[in-house]
C-alpha cells in the first residue's frame, strides 16, 4: 500500500520542477506515522510523535513545519541506543544515566536527521526555514509519547526505530510532511 501523501508529495515536485527521490520519507501528522517508500513501495511504516502545537512553518511557533524537505544532515554515527545530544553534539551519557530532573524535558537521542526545507517562503527562507529552527526526525526520552503529539516541533521516534531509520537513509533524500 501506498501511502495518501504520496500522491501530494508527487504533486509537489512537479510544481518545484524538483526531481524526486527514490527513497523518501513521509510523515502524516494525522495519523502519528511516518513511511519509508523506496521506488514508490512502502519498506516500512515508524509511529512518530510530531509537534504538540498544531502544525506551523513559522519561526518560533512549536509547530512541526508542512511540506518538501531533504535530509541536510545526518548525526551520531556510532552514538549508543539513547545517548544524548545537545546542540548536536553527544554529551556522552545515555537519557537513562542523567537523574531524573535532566529527563523530564524532550531531550534528542540516538540519532539525528536534519531537515531543510525545499519550499521558498513556505519552508525555506526568512521567518519560516525548517534547517535554521533546527527541525530534526531524532530519538527521544519519552518513547510513552510515541504515536501522539508530544514534541517542539520535531518529529520523535523511539530509539530503536530511530537508529533503523537513520541506516535506511542518506542526506539528499526527501521528506515530506503533512496534515
Amino acid at each position: 500500500m501506498i501511502p495518501e501523501l504520496n500522491q501530494p508529495y508527487t504533486d509537489k515536485v512537479e510544481a518545484l520542477n524538483i526531481k524526486p527521490s527514490a527513497r523518501r520519507l513521509l510523515v502524516s501528522i494525522e495519523k502519528q506515522a511516518l513511511y519509508l517508500l523506496e521506488n514508490n513501495q512502502t519498506l516500512i511504516e515508524y509511529k512518530v510523535s510530531t509537534g504538540l502545537k498544531p502544525p506551523s512553518n513559522t519561526d518560533g511557533s512549536g509547530g512541526t513545519p508542512l511540506g518538501l524537505h531533504r535530509i541536510r544532515d545526518k548525526i551520531g554515527n556510532g552514538a549508543v541506543l539513547g545517548e544524548v545530544f545537545k546542540g548536536r553534539v553527544s554529551i556522552g551519557k545515555r537519557y537513562q544515566d542523567l537523574d531524573s530532573a535532566d529527563q523530564k524535558p524532550n531531550l534528542i537521542t540516538t540519532r539525528i536527521l536534519w531537515l531543510e526545507g525545499l519550499e521558498p517562503g513556505f519552508n525555506k527562507g526568512e521567518d519560516c526555514d525548517s534547517y535554521s529552527r533546527f527541525i530534526y526526525i531524532h530519538g527521544t526520552n519519552h518513547e510513552n509519547k510515541i504515536g501522539r503529539p508530544a514534541s517542539g516541533g520535531c518529529i520523535q521516534l523511539s530509539n530503536v526505530d530511530m537508529l533503523a531509520l537513520y541506516n535506511s537513509v542518506e542526506a539528499g533524500d526527501h521528506v515530506f510532511i503533512g496534515e
